[in-house]
């Protein structure tokens, strides 16, 4: 056996051109832990942080959903469902005596956010939320530019009401709403915001 050089199980041999050391499996770049997490399991983190902190007590609104066939032979698997109800808005919870309810949208738009991203039944629910005295707003990812936005839902609200555009321009998001915290833990701090634009 001299001379031969064993690999790993699962680790295929270089080919000539390149080294052992290009060959072994590559180490994960551990500033990378984040990057792939989609922005609905991020602020999910957030939220359990914000829970264990006992700073708020928010949680994600599960969709209603109408069973009609399961497969029982390998354990209970969904084989057909459907939506029973529209949904209204991602999140939920209370902050400080007052009740939250937000919304959060990604869109890859550099320049601005697409109105056809919020549906009319998320709109009069948070129309609702709002004439009760319910902070209401939507956390608003840019991933283009690397850049999320707090804004408040009434703004989004008259921006549709007052007619002609079908989005709303980045810099009117910069203005009238504010740019996210991120950082690790939380993930995107928005109570922040809250205190901010709504309990000061």
């Amino acid at each position: 056996m001299s001379g031969v050089f064993l690999y790993p199980k699962g680790v295929k041999p270089p080919k000539k051109e390149e080294s052992i050391k290009e060959a072994l499996p590559r180490k994960k770049d551990p500033r990378a832990a984040n990057r792939g997490m989609d922005f609905e399991s991020e602020i999910n983190e957030t939220n359990a942080y914000y829970l264990q902190k006992d700073l708020c007590v928010v949680y994600k609104r599960p969709t209603p959903i109408k069973i009609v066939k399961v497969d029982y032979t390998h354990g209970a698997k969904i084989k057909e469902a459907y939506f029973e109800t529209q949904s209204t808005t991602d999140y939920n919870g209370v902050y400080k005596g007052r009740y939250l309810d937000f919304e959060a949208k990604e869109c890859r738009s550099k320049t601005s956010f697409p109105l056809h991203n919020v549906p009319a039944q998320q709109i009069e629910h948070l129309k609702r939320v709002i004439a009760h005295g319910g902070i209401a707003f939507f956390l608003i990812r840019f991933t283009s530019v690397d850049e999320t936005y707090f804004l408040p839902a009434s703004y989004l609200i008259s921006f549709l009401q007052s007619g002609g555009r079908k989005s709303i321009p980045i810099d009117e998001v910069r203005k009238n709403g504010a740019r996210v915290k991120e950082g690790f833990r939380p993930r995107y701090d928005y109570l922040s915001l809250v205190d901010d634009f709504f309990l000061k």
